[in-house]
């Protein structure tokens, strides 16, 4: 159960930062191909890398290659719910899948005949955006569900908005799980900032591993902790830096 009244502990040089992108460090926007970091945050998301010798990473359901067109290239990034992934400065992987040509022809016949619900390919994952038709949240969910039943790897999780397709890999939680086990990370106490239930999976492995998870917003949470919106995050972030 979250904890909604207690201040989350201060960052210090011994932890490992791993932070989701959309709601967490950038409010949620309609147009995902909108949403960038405030001014001034990716300077400061930089610096407290620098305090943690490195060891922040953005962790994003985002697909790698756009991920990287929002936070400084000089971070870790984590994409694809950790199926892709780049080290600071370091070129991105490629050779990541496909979904499979069926599923991703069965989903795409679902969602074509619904105006305002688009499919984003993410690799493997396919993601259900249904922001501007959100009454259709529980006919999409059924009919979805109903093909991916076919598909033994592939499970549905629901989102903000958002719905999707993933294969078991595609998990934040095994991703942080396997970041902790190498260089800069490992050694360190991990803390996990989300806003999102795909966050819960990585909430559950930091809170494991001995450190602790922070909730971004309202709902239900295995996280630890709880700051209200995206500006407490900024917030938080800038007391590492001693600066508010």
């Amino acid at each position: 159960m979250s904890n909604s009244s207690v201040m989350p502990p201060a960052l210090d040089q011994g932890v490992a930062l791993f932070l989701d992108f959309d709601g967490t460090l950038s409010p949620l926007q309609d147009d995902p191909d909108a949403v960038f970091l405030a001014s001034g945050l990716d300077s400061v998301l930089m610096r407290v890398s620098q305090k943690l010798d490195g060891a922040l990473a953005i962790l994003s359901g985002r697909d790698l290659t756009d991920l990287s067109k929002r936070v400084p290239d000089t971070l870790w990034r984590f994409g694809n719910h950790g199926l892709r992934s780049a080290a600071p400065g370091a070129a991105m992987t490629e050779g990541v899948p496909s979904a499979p040509e069926s599923l991703l022809s069965g989903i795409s016949s679902v969602v074509d005949v619904h105006d305002g619900v688009r499919l984003e390919e993410k690799g493997p994952v396919l993601a259900i955006h249904y922001r501007a038709a959100p009454e259709k949240s529980e006919q999409l969910t059924r009919e979805i569900s109903s093909v991916i039943s076919q598909y033994k790897d592939y499970s549905l999780q629901s989102g903000k908005m958002v719905l999707e397709a993933k294969p078991s890999g595609a998990n934040k939680g095994v991703c942080l799980q396997a970041a902790m086990e190498t260089a800069p990370f490992a050694g360190r106490l991990p803390v996990m900032i989300g806003d999102d239930k795909t966050d819960e999976d990585a909430f559950l492995v930091a809170n494991k591993l001995g450190g602790w998870s922070i909730k971004v917003g309202e709902g239900e949470s295995a996280a630890n902790y709880r700051l209200a919106s995206h500006r407490d995050v900024a917030t938080y972030l800038e007391q590492v830096l001693g600066e508010v």
